[in-house]
């Protein structure tokens, strides 16, 4: 399946710019001091290809009646979910990288004890936005929902944390394909399936056949992100990437083109993404706009 123009244009250009306004009104309820506010709006408010938040919006189009707010304060949440684990993620202590989105790294442009507290202050935000009226104040957060939301976040935050953990331990070594997929099942796979679901449960009860189509589309998807993360970053350049390129080469990372070849890891990306492309097409043409966004991660670029 190709990407064309217009899919670029209408869903995720669209996606972007609601989230670039609502992370806006999300970081402004907060009042913190500076440095640490500059820095927690550096991670945030770069840019980057918000494909989380896309994902959410996109999984809200499947259905009727839809909490709308509950859906924006989770595309929010889940977003500075992941910016917290980016600023983590270059600290020197990681993987010691100066530059992301095209810009400075958080510790390079404000030291690093305010970037490591960027970090963790994000984590906690990202909680209180998912308990607050953000969104509508005329209308009571839906509790269920809520803690639904909460817990799903939740463990895809942990299970993010220890695949961080088991891709620095397999730095340097020789690992098995089933050990790299469950570090990255965790490590990047787990918050976008993340934000599939937390939209997904302002939807469909727990028992209905949508939740585990939905939860194979995020498998797949999740793991199909990393796999072509890991292509990109031998075949893109840095300025392209917007973050170092050849960098997994330089510290020896486990990644899919060193451990099965470049054009096997290109093959398994796409195989990945046909898994995901069966699971939607369940939803039919409901499923539109989750479709594109899946065409265009096959196809991106950086």
């Amino acid at each position: 399946m190709s990407v064309t123009t217009p899919v670029f244009a209408d869903v995720l250009k669209s996606a972007q710019q609601q989230i670039q306004q609502d992370l806006t009104t999300a970081l402004d309820a907060f009042a913190l001091p500076e440095p640490l506010k500059g820095a927690v709006h550096h991670a945030v408010m770069l840019g980057g290809k918000r494909v989380r938040p896309a994902l959410c919006y996109a999984t809200a189009a499947l259905g009727d009646n839809v909490n709308v707010a509950a859906v924006r304060r989770a595309a929010v949440a889940v977003e500075l979910i992941h910016c917290y684990s980016l600023v983590h993620d270059d600290l020197p202590c990681m993987d010691d990288d100066s530059l992301r989105r095209g810009q400075p790294t958080c510790h390079v442009a404000f030291e690093e004890s305010t970037a490591l507290l960027a970090g963790d202050i994000l984590q906690s935000m990202a909680y209180e936005i998912l308990s607050s009226r953000l969104f509508d104040q005329s209308v009571a957060v839906d509790q269920s929902i809520m803690f639904r939301q909460m817990q799903i976040l939740a463990t895809s935050s942990s299970k993010m944390v220890c695949g961080q953990v088991l891709d620095l331990q397999a730095e340097g070594q020789r690992i098995t394909q089933d050990a790299l997929e469950n570090i990255h099942r965790n490590k990047t796979g787990a918050l976008i399936q993340a934000a599939i679901m937390m939209s997904a449960v302002t939807i469909f009860k727990g028992t209905d056949p949508a939740i585990l189509k939905l939860r194979q589309f995020g498998q797949a998807i999740g793991l199909a992100f990393q796999v072509q993360d890991d292509i990109l970053d031998i075949t893109a350049d840095t300025e392209v990437l917007g973050k170092t390129a050849g960098k997994d080469l330089q510290v020896e990372k486990s990644t899919y083109p060193a451990l099965m070849g470049l054009q096997q890891a290109q093959d398994y990306a796409k195989q990945l993404h046909d898994e995901a492309f069966e699971a939607l097409s369940y939803f039919g043409q409901d499923a539109q706009q989750l479709t594109d966004i899946s065409a265009f991660l096959l196809n991106r670029t950086h």
